[in-house]
């Protein structure tokens, strides 16, 4: 067992991920500001761009109440683009997608998580913890929240702080996978899995068969 301090996974503080912007391996755009910084972890502000989920939509068989579905990859989205100055109003009960200001360029060392910050959640806002960021990933971020509350109109304002990134340093062995949202230039909710043998399987109920498909096979 490795137990070294080099070859361990290690949460960086601040020093060090003021070196990694320093050095240029770890990238912002537009650049973060002195208030993002934190003991361990970065602030990112909130963006212009929120997804808001369309209930139904005319069909060729009528009026379509709209499913959420596996295997659905239309986009069952309104895409709103705040201009300079607008707020966006989340209503009680409602959940949207939202994107950080920031665009982020992680190196191949470092993968980060994406978590909500407390004074957020005390609002009555939901901002669950939103996944991991692939070493090597560049691109916009995506944000889930819901308006907890039963009756409280809740005013989003693009620019205040809104999550933190925490990032951790990878072992000397990492090989990195490029993400599928990689450098997306378009704000989507969804894409298909890469294999479409796997979305198959799960839909026709096949686990057993999807298991001994997709194997891991350890040389």
């Amino acid at each position: 067992m490795r137990t070294s301090q080099e070859d361990q996974k290690l949460v960086l503080v601040k020093k060090q991920i003021l070196e990694y912007i320093k050095e240029h391996r770890l990238k912002f755009s537009p650049n973060i500001d002195d208030l993002q910084i934190q003991s361990h972890s970065v602030d990112l502000r909130l963006g212009y761009t929120f997804m808001v989920p369309k209930l139904w939509g005319l069909t060729e068989k009528g009026r379509e109440a709209f499913v959420i579905d596996y295997l659905d990859t239309r986009q069952r989205f309104e895409t709103i683009e705040l201009e300079y100055k607008q707020f966006f109003d989340i209503l009680p009960k409602e959940s949207v997608i939202a994107t950080a200001l920031e665009e982020v360029s992680l190196p191949n060392d470092l993968m980060a998580v994406l978590y909500p910050r407390s004074s957020v959640n005390r609002r009555g806002l939901s901002v669950d913890l939103s996944g991991i960021v692939d070493a090597g990933y560049e691109g916009k971020l995506l944000i889930p929240i819901t308006n907890n509350t039963s009756t409280q109109v809740i005013r989003l304002y693009p620019g205040e702080r809104f999550c933190q990134l925490v990032f951790y340093q990878l072992g000397k062995d990492n090989q990195v996978t490029q993400s599928r949202w990689h450098k997306k230039d378009v704000v989507i909710g969804r894409i298909s899995e890469k294999k479409k043998a796997e979305e198959k399987l799960i839909v026709s109920g096949e686990i057993k068969k999807l298991k001994e498909k997709f194997a891991l096979l350890i040389k």
